[in-house]
């Protein structure tokens, strides 16, 4: 979900932004804003992700917004405005596009696009510098605890370290340690509190893995993900449970 401030002086080009935006999937209103000091207020306090704004407004032109709140703490910005002579101007305060009044709705969509592919790069680089902080604290983990196994009249103790990734199998969950696999009758929710959410983490609905075998992440078409571990093994990342670690990450 992208949420969206338009920011513009004109009451009707503020309405045909907004109108453009609800027609398109994915697009949460963050609000409107008619004057420059009006635009950092809400960029304050709304936080949102992307931002239409206007180059000549009441009270502080568009520049000035961007240099209020900062050009690195400035959301993503896409210009619009009916004067061609700022663009270069624009591209340099890191502005994604500009907009040239009057446009139409491929115009816009085009606009809107390419803020999403730029949003959903950043999300990528965030995460995967998240992740790779996690993996550093994970490896800080004492060694040394053992889980007790029982499966077909046998009782078996497996080094939580030695695990490197688990899936649930109906009532039962299927550890992998290295070439050993175990059955053990548990839920993986109930298995993730045994081990330690800050040590395992869901990568998929019935699915798990260890931080410390975490090689790396590969990241395929449509924002796709797989999870590589140190042996080799590649394990799909569901699009669910990326944005869950997202804010397990954030969180943390």
């Amino acid at each position: 979900m992208i949420r969206v401030l338009v920011a513009d002086d004109q009451p009707m080009a503020r309405e045909r932004l907004v109108t453009l935006l609800s027609a398109e999937p994915g697009v949460e209103l963050a609000g409107t804003a008619a004057s420059g000091p009006e635009a950092i207020d809400r960029i304050r306090s709304a936080s949102p992700d992307l931002v239409f704004l206007d180059l000549q407004m009441p009270g502080m032109d568009g520049f000035k917004v961007i240099e209020t709140i900062g050009v690195d703490r400035m959301p993503a910005t896409v210009f619009v405005t009916a004067y061609d002579e700022y663009a270069v101007r624009a591209f340099e305060v890191q502005a994604l596009d500009y907009l040239l009044k009057p446009f139409g709705r491929q115009r816009f969509q085009s606009a809107l696009e390419r803020a999403r592919r730029h949003l959903e790069r950043e999300r990528q680089g965030e995460m995967a510098g998240r992740l790779a902080e996690l993996l550093r604290t994970g490896r800080q983990e004492p060694a040394g605890e053992r889980l007790l196994v029982k499966s077909g009249g046998r009782v078996s103790f497996v080094e939580v370290e030695s695990i490197d990734w688990v899936e649930a199998e109906g009532n039962y969950v299927r550890i992998h340690a290295g070439e050993h696999v175990h059955l053990m009758r548990e839920t993986m929710s109930g298995l993730i509190d045994r081990l330690g959410a800050h040590r395992f983490f869901r990568i998929h609905r019935s699915r798990i893995v260890n931080i410390k075998r975490v090689k790396e992440l590969l990241i395929a078409g449509g924002g796709d993900y797989q999870v590589v571990l140190v042996d080799g093994t590649k394990l799909g990342l569901s699009r669910l449970y990326r944005d869950a670690l997202q804010e397990q990450l954030a969180g943390g």
